[in-house]
């Protein structure tokens, strides 16, 4: 049996879902998984046992509220250069908007989790972009050829021998990253001693408070049995989840606010309302805690177009569920948007509904009925730091622009991927307010 306790009182597809993802044993990815590994090694997406929970212990600290606020003015800065970006664009009949966000996001994981700029949207960094890209397509397209799962066979394909090449460029580049980053930080004297006794909130704390590489590189320089390759395994982790998730998330946002235009008319009423029609100035984190009906949106875009369409959990133990024995070995598979589609938790599900998520219409609804972040142990680490990102990235691109979606939901092709895709492109028009 597991350590969950079952609720009795979910539906029949929450109540399985609560089962899996709550329990503090059933913590181990689907095999699939392990074709990640070349890349990601077994960072904090893969790992299982007490690895995961070292890992999960020591980086929780970097998404502390105050690392989060000092993230910001990256969000901000980057999400100027994707305003520029489309106000050239402003005169085309449409642009294909994912390429344009993943850029951006790209920018903002690498300036906030590794200190590095790559100029993702300048396209100064254009392999490495697309090498990430690449990866993700040689993943899936071997997810769906089991006859690929073992190396030697792949590695021997043309996506195989791609995936490696891709891969080298990947993983050159952040070694190169951690080696100059411990450099500097040694030759600048920024590696100090920690102390735990500092009183939660006090200044001392704030200050001793580290961003995701420096905290890593602080814990190898302590501990050299945390190798450079385990702090290179955590930052390819949240490079590969860290950009393409919340790109897609912002991807369909636009997409569904630009559907909807009386939707959309709310959003900017409350955003001119904060602003005060000042396109200029820089968000800040009261101007996030007040988008209270722009977060709406984003959570029930993620409820229809979930990030992540697919969570795997492999059976180490037998448990018990709806009465019956799921063994030893088994897959567990749960698909969040079928999730999201239960009429008994969200009535008229295809609808796209902001008001679902005010605070009156949630009272009620069991926690694990949405779960566009996983849920229990192995929920996602980053998901404040995702809405937060995904909110001043929105708010700047709707203080300047009105969005037309030129196709309708019927005729947007979705497939599952590494992230919830677009098979066509995405086609918004931009029209200055």
């Amino acid at each position: 049996m597991t350590s969950a306790t079952r609720d009795p009182n979910p539906g029949f597809a929450t109540g399985h879902t609560y089962v899996v993802l709550s329990s503090s044993t059933l913590i181990d990815k689907g095999k699939e998984y392990n074709l990640l590994a070349p890349w990601l090694g077994t960072g904090l997406l893969t790992s299982t046992g007490p690895k995961w929970r070292f890992r999960r212990k020591l980086l929780t600290p970097t998404f502390h509220f105050t690392i989060l606020e000092d993230f910001i003015p990256v969000f901000h800065e980057q999400s100027r250069v994707l305003v520029s970006k489309l106000e050239r664009l402003d005169r085309e009949p449409w642009v294909d908007v994912v390429p344009l966000m993943t850029s951006c996001t790209l920018d903002i994981i690498c300036q906030t989790a590794m200190g590095v700029c790559i100029n993702a949207q300048g396209d100064d960094n254009d392999d490495y972009v697309k090498a990430v890209h690449e990866i993700g397509n040689a993943f899936m397209y071997r997810v769906l050829r089991p006859w690929l799962y073992p190396d030697i066979i792949f590695n021997c394909t043309a996506y195989g021998r791609r995936f490696r090449n891709h891969l080298q460029k990947l993983q050159g580049f952040t070694r190169k990253v951690i080696k100059d980053k411990k450099a500097d930080m040694i030759a600048s004297g920024k590696l100090s001693p920690v102390t735990d006794k500092a009183p939660e909130g006090s200044p001392m704390q704030r200050k001793r408070r580290k961003a995701f590489l420096e905290l890593l590189l602080e814990h190898h320089l302590k501990d050299p049995t945390f190798t450079e390759e385990d702090i290179r395994e955590e930052v390819d982790t949240f490079m590969f989840e860290g950009h393409d998730t919340t790109a897609m998330a912002l991807s369909w946002t636009l997409y569904l606010l630009g559907t909807h235009p009386e939707i959309q008319k709310v959003v900017h009423d409350e955003v001119d309302d904060i602003f005060q029609n000042d396109v200029e100035r820089e968000v800040t984190r009261e101007d996030l805690s007040n988008l209270k009906y722009l977060e709406c949106v984003i959570k029930e875009t993620l409820r229809l177009y979930p990030s992540v369409p697919i969570i795997g959990r492999e059976c180490k133990e037998s448990f018990q569920v709806e009465g019956h024995t799921v063994h030893r070995g088994s897959i567990c598979i749960i698909l969040p948007r079928e999730l999201h589609q239960d009429p008994d938790s969200f009535p008229e599900p295809e609808k796209f509904d902001p008001e679902r998520f005010f605070a009156e219409n949630s009272a009620g609804r069991h926690p694990y009925a949405y779960i566009p972040f996983s849920a229990g142990p192995r929920n996602c680490i980053g998901q404040k730091f995702a809405v937060m990102e995904e909110k001043t990235v929105l708010a700047n691109i709707l203080r300047r622009f009105r969005v037309v979606s030129l196709d309708p939901r019927d005729r947007v092709v979705v497939q599952p991927n590494l992230t919830t895709k677009n098979v066509a492109p995405l086609r918004l028009r931009f029209e200055k307010r």
